[in-house]
């Protein structure tokens, strides 16, 4: 385990989570490298039969240091931005290691991901691929191109995290999908490189996947039959992680419904892990500024927020709660809430926690996956810093922002500038 306790502190890897927050305040995001690095290669290894490429999913922690750790160890990337395409490739990450998703890439994204000749550009519609075409001939060049289908298949996640269902905005409809492979097949600025599905995020049942690749597979075989020959399979991500009492599949159980159902077709696999590779491989650690009791309820009031951490209060996520320093006293229940002026700022409701007084650190666990990446600086809350663990080291891989550099993009319009009217 990456983060556990020595003598009653918390800490990552060989890094005391007290010692860091002595050095950089609090609240701070902390990875452990040895975790991401355990997480990536367990797929490694699961896939190895295969001829795969496994794209980390850089929405889940664009963190320059996380994608690096990853970029090393031979990791593609999945895209979703022209942003999260400079971080990868800033991050040492080849231009032939990199998808680009999502539902509405603009002009400017696709001509920059044409430019850059990336392994291939998941179009989601007919006026996404019509696009990518006009902009590939204008630049002289074939664009790499796989469409993403939508197969219609229930991910048994949450409704907010799903991805391929009918109702959903992602993809191309599953009717009309071999009529437009016919289309981009023509089209002189189109190379057709594969076929992609993503059905939905934190996926705790390998059933949906089964379903949804043996549908891929025989639209590759339907499509192979009218002369439209494809290299790759990307399977999108989704591999749920242990959060509280969850029982995610193994890498190697996810393995074998690849082989189950595509094995034979001999294509290029790509997959796309977010949230499994860097999930439980971060934690905040937040510092308790006051405690209250109001009636029967005690309150345990952190000065982490929802702007830090928006899990909780978007999806009513669980993440376990664990005091920095364990007393071994009698547990008590309490509600662990942040300082932003709004309800929803709750990290756990009625939990069971040891009683931590004023001035003690708590670590919110499995924070490393849409965190820091989906935090805000609602309030005009400085972004806190992150920190990467490695062995008895550890480095700021992102610090803490100053209301000077908050306010560096603001500016005063002309009018108001001046002598007061």
């Amino acid at each position: 385990m990456c983060f556990t306790y020595q003598n009653g502190e918390l800490f990552a890897e060989g890094v005391d989570l007290k010692e860091i927050a002595k050095q950089v305040g609090t609240p701070f995001y902390c990875y452990s490298s040895d975790k991401l690095t355990r997480n990536f290669e367990a797929y490694q290894r699961a896939l190895a039969p295969f001829n795969a490429t496994v794209c980390y999913s850089v929405k889940a922690n664009p963190n320059l240091g996380v994608v690096s750790t990853l970029a090393r160890l031979g990791s593609g990337a999945d895209v979703v931005s022209a942003g999260e395409m400079f971080v990868a490739l800033k991050a040492g990450i080849s231009a032939d290691k990199i998808v680009f998703s999502g539902v509405g890439k603009t002009p400017y994204e696709l001509e920059e991901a044409i430019k850059a000749q990336i392994l291939q550009i998941n179009a989601e519609s007919a006026a996404e691929v019509e696009t990518i075409n006009r902009i590939a001939l204008s630049l002289g060049v074939k664009a790499n191109v796989a469409l993403r289908v939508n197969p219609d298949v229930d991910a048994l996640t949450h409704v907010k995290i799903t991805t391929g269902k009918k109702e959903n905005k992602f993809g191309v409809d599953w009717d009309e999908a071999h009529e437009l492979y016919r289309a981009a097949a023509k089209m002189e600025g189109i190379r057709l490189a594969g076929i992609a599905v993503h059905i939905g995020s934190q996926l705790l049942d390998l059933e949906p996947f089964r379903l949804a690749f043996t549908k891929i597979a025989g639209m590759v075989r339907e499509l192979e039959a009218e002369g439209i020959y494809l290299e790759n399979i990307d399977l999108g991500g989704g591999m749920g992680i242990n959060y509280n009492v969850e029982l995610p599949p193994t890498c190697s159980a996810y393995a074998d419904v690849v082989r189950e159902t595509l094995g034979d077709l001999g294509k290029h696999i790509i997959v796309e892990p977010g949230r499994s590779i860097a999930g439980n491989a971060g934690v905040l650690v937040t510092e308790v500024i006051y405690t209250k009791k109001m009636g029967q309820k005690n309150f345990i009031i952190v000065d982490a927020g929802m702007n830090d951490l928006v899990r909780p209060a978007m999806y009513d996520a669980w993440h376990t709660v664990l005091p920095v320093t364990k007393e071994g006293v009698a547990p008590i229940i309490a509600d662990i809430v942040g300082p932003i002026c709004e309800s929803g700022d709750v990290f756990a409701k009625d939990r069971i926690i040891e009683p931590v007084q004023q001035g003690r650190l708590l670590a919110i666990m499995c924070a490393g996956a849409y965190g820091a990446a989906m935090s805000s600086i609602y309030n005009f809350r400085p972004l806190v810093p992150e920190v990467m663990a490695h062995g008895r080291e550890f480095a700021v891989v992102r610090k803490r922002t100053s209301y000077e550099e908050m306010l560096s993009g603001h500016a005063v319009a002309p009018w108001l500038q001046g002598n007061a009217l």
